[in-house]
């Protein structure tokens, strides 16, 4: 999976706010973040225009209750689905999240 990463303290820059705010949002599964080379980071695709992109909390809320762990979730929002078309994360961009919801609802282990 390749992609771009924030650091928590890009992530607080880019939300405007403090970078504890931002491990809180962490913690609280509102953002999913991977630690590489001991540093937490945060997928790009998460903040469009200072803000976490709509529908992603409670996607994740939903990957989570389906039994998905973070590394689960983070490569399914992030693998191309051919009946979205392309991946679960650009169809929440396109504000499809409905959608998305569905499929990760029917996806449940």
């Amino acid at each position: 999976m390749t992609m771009d990463w924030l650091t928590l303290p890009d992530v607080a820059d880019q939300l405007q706010v403090p970078v504890t705010r931002v491990r809180q949002m962490v913690r609280d599964r509102t953002l999913l973040a991977r630690r590489e080379g001991g540093v937490l980071r945060v997928p790009a695709d998460f903040i469009r225009d200072g803000a976490v992109v709509k529908g992603l909390p409670g996607l994740l809320t939903v990957l989570a209750d389906a039994g998905f762990t973070d590394e689960d979730a983070l490569d399914w929002i992030f693998r191309e689905d051919p009946s979205l078309p392309g991946t679960p994360m650009q169809a929440l961009i396109e504000n499809r999240g409905k959608e998305v919801k569905r499929r990760a609802q029917a996806s449940a282990f």
